[in-house]
């Protein structure tokens, strides 16, 4: 009988760090995909000569998915349990690449903006239900280490994805200036088309690597909490109560302009380089943005170490007048100091979203599902901050643009300050983006 016992949760342990790892690799994924969209961005405003606003509309149109989506993807999840969840997080964004293959070759910018839409609804399936699982997938007590190593892996996606845009997406110079000089001498129909061309190839692969690993999920067994089904929960009552605690609103709004700072200074990056630094080639202004996202990865390194004396709450205290700071001498000096500090920002943007996390959910545990989809709701401020920076960019300048990220860093500074006022002096942290 012991020995029947023991080998269950010998099974049950390998189960679920085979699980676990599967989940890992989830959150890499879609680091990689958020920051393509920066990649995407500057391809579309080329082949598309589109104003800042009108490329920012590829960040409209992802993020816009974040509003809709996360009650219906939390009453899925109460329904149907996680693992389901992510499955339906990794077939419905493969979907929605190789719908780029159409786009492509009708040249429609609309059509992208509608595949990005699909894809981004995919999403938020995969992000809420790899939020949830990954604190099943173990005992409590060690919840934090498994969170806190899974965000290690999303940065480390988010840089593979500037590196595929880069080298995959983006011409050498050479063919830069060749495509410039077809594109002078001929109808440009036919300079765009190519360079649509270029943006297929990798996002079919992209939907293969999802299909794969889909696959993988569906063959892999998961511990029973993982694929729990709780249908007598279901409702919106649960949203009604978190959103009457003030400190819930507070991170959510907190969490809105977080994600639309973070994806307005990425997504913007590469312009900025281009109007600092004239000389500089679109791949190498790429290669800025990916030594931006390694000091991403550094700092949620920097953060593991500190999180053991410091709750989460006061280090994005410290980390977000940081950023404020750099990101006014990038907005005072728009040349190689400002690309410096600019590419310095992601250092200290490390911890900010699992702390606002960690705080709208403290004291919040047994709601943890609506919670988590109040949360990844907020993520719309991607949709909304970053059209700001196009407009004023088309009316100002780049450089000017970044007053909204400034603007976003003091909210959080705000709501963190509040926190750490008020007891909320969580540590670890609860998700990772």
């Amino acid at each position: 009988m012991e020995d029947n016992m023991q080998k269950q949760s010998t099974t049950a342990v390998g189960v679920s760090r085979i699980a676990l790892c599967l989940v890992i690799a989830l959150y890499a994924l879609w680091g990689m995909i958020h920051n393509l969209n920066d990649i995407l961005i500057a391809q579309f405003k080329s082949a598309f000569s589109l104003s800042d606003l009108q490329s920012s509309w590829v960040q409209s149109a992802f993020y816009c998915a974040y509003l809709v989506m996360p009650i219906p993807v939390a009453l899925f999840l109460q329904r149907f349990g996680y693992k389901m969840g992510i499955l339906l997080g990794l077939v419905i964004p493969a979907i929605g690449f190789l719908l780029f293959v159409p786009a492509a070759e009708t040249i429609s910018y609309s059509a992208f903006l509608g595949a990005l839409f699909v894809v981004a609804c995919g999403m938020t399936f995969l992000e809420t239900s790899g939020t949830g699982v990954i604190v099943t997938l173990g005992d409590l007590e060690t919840a934090d280490w498994r969170i806190n190593l899974a965000q290690a892996f999303n940065p480390l996606g988010s840089i593979t994805g500037a590196l595929i845009g880069s080298f995959l997406i983006f011409s050498d110079p050479a063919s830069e200036q060749a495509a410039a000089a077809i594109a002078d001498s001929v109808d440009g129909v036919a300079a765009t088309y190519e360079k649509l061309q270029a943006v297929k190839g990798p996002y079919v692969g992209i939907a293969g690597l999802f299909l794969i690993v889909a696959a993988l999920v569906a063959l892999t067994r998961f511990p029973p909490s993982a694929a729990a089904k709780d249908p007598g929960k279901a409702g919106l009552g649960e949203f009604r109560v978190l959103l009457a605690k003030p400190m819930m609103r507070f991170a959510v709004i907190a969490q809105f302009f977080y994600v639309g700072t973070q994806i307005g200074v990425w997504s913007f990056l590469i312009r900025y380089v281009q109007h600092a630094l004239p000389q500089v080639s679109l791949r190498s202004a790429g290669l800025f943005l990916t030594t931006s996202l390694v000091c991403f990865l550094a700092g949620r390194f920097i953060t593991l170490v500190l999180i053991r004396r410091y709750s989460s709450a006061q280090l994005a205290l410290v980390f977000s007048a940081a950023a404020a700071c750099l990101t006014l001498i990038a907005i005072a000096n728009p040349n190689m100091v400002g690309v410096v500090a600019l590419v310095m920002v992601s250092l200290f943007m490390s911890v900010m979203y699992p702390a606002i996390y960690s705080i709208g959910l403290a004291g919040n545990e047994q709601y943890s599902k609506p919670a988590s989809a109040l949360m990844i709701m907020a993520i719309v401020g991607g949709a909304v901050l970053t059209a700001m920076m196009g407009f004023i960019s088309d009316r100002a300048t780049i450089a000017l643009a970044y007053t909204v990220p400034l603007t976003g860093f003091l909210v959080v500074f705000a709501c963190c300050l509040t926190a750490v006022r008020n007891g909320v002096m969580v540590k670890g942290a609860a998700a990772g983006h």
